[in-house]
């Protein structure tokens, strides 16, 4: 039998099989088995079409495991697995953030890509001129944790990085207070990358640079814990993390 609930829910909410395909990462086809044949999806992807939809699961599946662990719900809160960060879809980065409407953060040591981006530059201004809250946090140059990361990763160049990244994004410090931007001293285990319920997560590996590491991508699902704890760390970062001041970027640029 057809699922007639999710065709619904598909049409209420102005999404066609392709865009709810995109959405979650499957193929249309599989999409349009759940809606003529009445498939029944794995849990990770009823709740992500829930999710993208705006309703609740068992309103397109009755059936839907409902009652399944947390440590069920938290797998499913795992959306894809790249094995480098370099593999990641080079659009992927903007396409999360573009779709950010309330939170759009950034907690890095340099996440210099993102800084040399003027693509996500503009990204930042209209987030923050349309209500979002965006907060970028860096590490601080001086601080040890920086100077340790950079022997890990075999080399003494972090703070300069960071440095880097600074002054790129100086413009948007300067021009758009809106925009919170801070340094912060923490040992990270993972540069995180969160717009609104979507995240992407990049763990830190001794020995090889972000860029060579895995990448989660996390959606949060009711009851699932994994996307919650990345999303906490990024709040505890910034309560300890201290302002961007004038004089961090004039000591680089001398300006």
């Amino acid at each position: 039998m057809s699922n007639e609930r999710l065709r619904s829910a598909l049409l209420a909410r102005g999404m066609t099989v392709q865009s709810l395909a995109e959405a979650i990462e499957v193929s249309p086809k599989t999409v349009e088995r759940w809606i003529t044949q009445g498939k029944v999806p794995y849990l990770r992807h009823q709740y992500a079409t829930a999710a993208a939809l705006k309703v609740d699961v068992t309103t397109l599946w009755e059936d839907g495991r409902t009652g399944d662990s947390a440590a069920d719900l938290t797998k499913a809160e795992i959306a894809t697995v790249y094995p480098h960060r370099h593999t990641v879809p080079s659009g992927l980065w903007r396409e999360l953030y573009g779709r950010a409407e309330r939170n759009l953060d950034v907690l890095v040591y340099s996440g210099l890509f993102l800084s040399e981006d003027p693509l996500f530059h503009d990204l930042v201004r209209t987030k923050v001129e349309a209500g979002a809250r965006v907060r970028i946090l860096l590490g601080d140059p001086g601080c040890a944790a920086v100077r340790q990361r950079g022997i890990d990763e075999g080399h003494h160049i972090m703070d300069g990085k960071i440095r880097n990244a600074l002054v790129l994004y100086w413009p948007l410090m300067r021009n758009h207070p809106d925009i919170g931007f801070r340094l912060h001293d923490s040992t990270l285990y993972n540069s995180i990358y969160r717009a609104d319920d979507e995240m992407l997560v990049n763990p830190h590996v001794y020995g090889i640079g972000a860029y060579m590491a895995p990448v989660l991508h996390l959606r949060r699902l009711p009851g699932g814990s994994l996307f919650d704890t990345y999303a906490n760390s990024i709040d505890h970062t910034w309560e300890s993390a201290r302002p961007i001041t004038d004089q961090d970027v004039t000591s680089i640029t001398g300006a």
